[in-house]
């Protein structure tokens, strides 16, 4: 099995606060994360994807068509949003980097057959260098 990781980058807004709580309840959980103006991340996306080499090309996956693929379902969704506010797919969640993550499997399940026989392996998304969530599916 050969495992093929693409890296994309996106910055995008947030705010973690549970509506069903206090203000001070938020700030006391979330602290910063909380901020009612907000706050933002340069996120960091490896996707991973599993598979054998095909025989006329050697690739598991085209790199160019799983950055394309990324980039129109993924990053133009995300990039300079408002997670919260502005990206359909995270509505009525809570916008915390693991549902990011959840979303993204979600959306490469759907769309990667489209590009390659490859298996979905992995969704590993940085919010901070120090940071990152990885998730291989449920």
């Amino acid at each position: 099995m050969i495992y093929v990781s693409r890296q994309e980058h996106f910055n995008a807004a947030h705010k973690l606060h549970n509506p069903k709580w206090s203000d001070e309840r938020n700030r006391e959980v979330f602290g910063p994360c909380a901020n009612t103006n907000w706050h933002g991340h340069n996120y960091d996306l490896i996707v991973t994807v599993k598979g054998q080499p095909d025989p006329e090309t050697g690739f598991v996956v085209d790199l160019k068509a799983l950055s394309d693929l990324l980039r129109e379902h993924i990053t133009e969704q995300v990039d300079h949003k408002n997670l919260n506010l502005d990206v359909p797919f995270m509505a009525g969640q809570m916008a915390s980097t693991e549902n990011l993550a959840i979303a993204f499997w979600q959306i490469l399940e759907r769309e990667l057959p489209a590009i390659t026989q490859a298996q979905l392996h992995c969704v590993k998304l940085y919010e901070t260098p120090r940071n990152f969530v990885e998730y291989y599916g449920a």
